[in-house]
This record gives C-alpha cells, structure tokens and sequence, in this order.
C-alpha cells in the first residue's frame, strides 16, 4: 500500500492508476463501499428474482423498477438544492442508516416467508427517495475525498472500478445464496453491509467547504439557478441528454435479465448471476482503462464509441440463444454502459462550478437513474408483447443512433468550451483540440 502513495516522476505504474488512493478519506471511502456495494448488487439480483418468482411477469419487472426509480426522477433538482446547503457527509450518513433499515425490513418479511409484490412496490419506492438524495450527495462529495483537482478523474475511474468488481461478485454470490439459502438472505447481507460505508464516513477527516452555512437564496432561485447553468451550457446539456437516452431505452435491460435466464437461455439463478457478472467483468475491464490514463484527454470521443458498443452488445445479445455467445456479448455490453457514465461522470464534475455541484449532478442523477423508470415500463411492456430479445434489439439499436448524433455534435461543443480552458490556465493551442478539460498528470 506504501506505493499507492508515491508520485513516480513518469507517471507511469501502479501509483498512477491508484493515485487517488493516497487521500486517506478516499481510502476509507473505498474501504466501505467496496463491502456495501458486493451487498447492494445481491440485493438487485434477489429483487428481480423474487419478483419473477412470485409473479413470473415481465410487466410486474418494470414496475418494480419503476418504483424504485421515480422518486429519483421526481426528487433530484430539490435534493441537489440541500446537498448543495447541507453538509454532504451528513446527508450520506443518513441516507446509508435509511438504506440499512431499507434492506433489513425486506430481508425480514422475505425470510419470515409474508413478503408479497406490494411490499416489493412500496420498499423499491423508499429505496428509490433515498437514492434521490444519495447519489448526487455521492457525487458532489467525490471532490472532498480527493481534495486536489487533478486526482478527480481517476478517483471517478477507481470508484467505476470498485463498483464493477461488486458488479462482479454481488451477481455471482447472489445466484449462490438465492439457490442455497432464498433470496432473503442476500436482503440480510445487504442490509448489514451498509455499516462499513456508515463506519468509514464517520472515521473521515473532512474540511468544511467555503461559503457552507452562509445565508442561502431559496429554493425556487437555487432550481432556477441550476437548471440554467444545466440548459445552457452546452457541453453539459448534450452529455446529459445521450445519458439520458441511454438510461431510457439501453439500461433497463437489466430488469428483463430474469426472463433471458430462464426462458431464453433455460437457467436458474446461476445462469442469471453469470450474465450479471459477465456484464461487470466487461464494466470493470472499461472503468480500470479509465484509471490508468494520465490526463483526461479524449474522453469526450469515448462517449459517442461507448454508446454504439452498449447497443451493438445489445443486438447481438437479444439475438444469442447461447449461454456462452450471451455471456461474451454481455462483456460488450457492460463496457460501453460504464464507458460512458464514467466519461459523462469525469468531464461533467472537472468543469461545474463547486456552488453548483450538487444541483448538477442531480440532473446527472435523473439522466441516470430518473429515466430508467420510464425505461423499465417501456422494456418491461414491450417484452410482454413483444418478448425479452426483440426489446432489446430495439433498444439497442435506438442508443446507437444516440451515439451516431452525439457525434456530430462534438465540433461544436469543442469550441464552446475553449474560453472555459483559458479561464483554467490552459492553453489550448499547444493541446491536441477536444471537447474534454486536460488535468496535468499529477506526477511532477
């Protein structure tokens, strides 16, 4: 671990791809959330199987992840607003006890064998009110952890990594216990993992940010003010609306992956978490790419490639009836999808405004996960009438005429975010031109 710390003069090795680590908040950070989130993906795997188990309906996997996606859509801008007053490490506090509470209640109707699709509805609906506050409080704190700038993106690679390698295990582990012992076991895992991020972000050393408990403008002002650096800036505005395309019509497939696993591919549980993890071995490939680049230079091309990568590994998936050739197209797929939310995810928190953190990455929160809802209704019903691999067909090829357009887009945004670069003190006649800010390497 000693060299997670050093700086080497090149740049080059194990401590660059691993710099971020030598902040002992991120650290901590990463401690945590590597056990939390092995839980949180056993949970995902679980709550779709059960539901499919109960109901063996595709509509009823929509609505489910419906509900536990809404409150996000409805509720980011105004959470944003707060994390931007509150301190941030408070709000994570919170909403990692709730999300504990959260997962042990499901784990206790479910073992105590009461649980029933309502049930299912109404947690996935508190989960998903927790999320809205969560995930731009995870964001917007990122830049706390890490404290120097130029660390920013691969802290983002690093934390894409950890969340794929739980990607990879939490499926795998979860198809174990499911077939082994119930799904309400992989719930109680869950529900007791969220203590180590709970234990790690009280052990922090944090400094207040400037400007925290001054007098606020209100709430209507703050939206207002967010939505319009949000709306008007193009760079932002473009990455936002192709996540949010992605999100609608390419991410939802994880919610029809019960129905490949048993009728398309003729599995159980185990066939269900090797697709999962095969989808995390190609998302973690994709985010330790990101983690060893020096600067974050050319990122904004691999935007538009990961979109036609994620919906090409759709097509083809939707086409397998081979566990192994699904499997492999799985690995396509899971690299485009963290591809770009890592790239979007990058560029967007190196060029907002610290003031405006939180609100911004609330719409990256809605791009994200507030569209997925309306995507789990329209992939859930259209594999009710259509079935499972035609939807996703459709899908995919519906992203990567997403990625076609965004890269038309990108001479333009380039020239829109120069004079940003000169306000940085970056010169970007002796740079190759791109849409993407450059961070110095920090070695030297």
């Amino acid at each position: 671990m000693a060299a997670v710390g050093e700086r080497q003069s090149d740049g080059s090795g194990i401590s660059h791809a691993w710099r971020a680590l030598r902040h002992r908040n991120f650290r901590l950070f990463f401690s945590g959330q590597s056990i939390s989130l092995i839980g949180t993906w056993m949970t995902r795997i679980a709550t779709s199987w059960l539901v499919y188990r109960l109901t063996g309906s595709a509509l009823l996997l929509g609505l489910v992840g419906f509900m536990g996606q809404i409150p996000t859509f409805l509720l980011a801008p105004f959470a944003g607003v707060w994390v931007d007053r509150l301190d941030r490490r408070n709000v994570l506090l919170w909403t990692q006890a709730l999300a504990a509470v959260q997962s042990l209640l499901l784990a206790g109707l479910t073992l105590s064998k009461r649980i029933t699709i309502h049930e299912i509805l109404i947690l996935s609906a508190f989960q998903g009110l927790i999320n809205a506050f969560d995930m731009p409080g995870r964001q917007a704190f990122m830049v706390q952890m890490v404290e120097q700038r130029e660390d920013l993106g691969n802290a983002i690679a690093i934390n894409s990594s950890m969340v794929n390698m739980a990607r990879l295990v939490g499926p795998s582990l979860a198809g174990l216990v499911i077939a082994g012992f119930g799904e309400g076991y992989c719930f109680l895992i869950d529900g007791l993992s969220y203590f180590a991020v709970i234990a790690s972000l009280a052990l922090m050393q944090v400094k207040p940010l400037p400007g925290k408990g001054l007098p606020v403008s209100s709430m209507a002002t703050q939206l207002k003010e967010g939505w319009l650096y949000v709306s008007g800036f193009a760079p932002v505005r473009t990455i936002l609306l192709l996540f949010a395309l992605v999100s609608l019509m390419g991410i939802p497939y994880v919610v029809l992956m019960p129905i490949f696993a048993a009728q398309v591919l003729h599995g159980g549980p185990h066939t269900l978490g090797l697709l999962m993890g095969a989808s995390g071995v190609g998302a973690l490939i994709s985010a330790l790419s990101l983690a060893v680049r020096k600067t974050v230079l050319g990122l904004g091309r691999m935007i538009p490639i990961a979109a036609l990568s994620f919906g090409a590994g759709l097509i083809l998936f939707g086409l397998s009836r081979v566990l192994w050739l699904s499997m492999f197209m799985m690995l396509f797929t899971g690299f485009g999808m963290m591809q770009g939310m890592a790239a979007s995810n990058t560029i967007i928190q190196t060029v907002v405004p610290e003031d405006r953190r939180g609100r911004v990455m609330s719409y990256y929160t809605m791009a994200f996960v507030g569209m997925a809802p309306f995507g789990s209704l329209l992939a859930g019903g259209l594999a009710h009438k259509l079935g499972a691999p035609h939807t996703v067909i459709i899908t995919g090829t519906v992203v990567i005429l997403g990625g076609l357009w965004f890269a038309t887009r990108l001479k333009a945004l380039r020239e829109e975010i120069r004079p940003i670069y000169q306000a940085m003190g970056i010169l970007p006649s002796a740079l190759e031109p791109s849409l993407e800010p450059v961070v110095e390497n920090s070695a030297g």
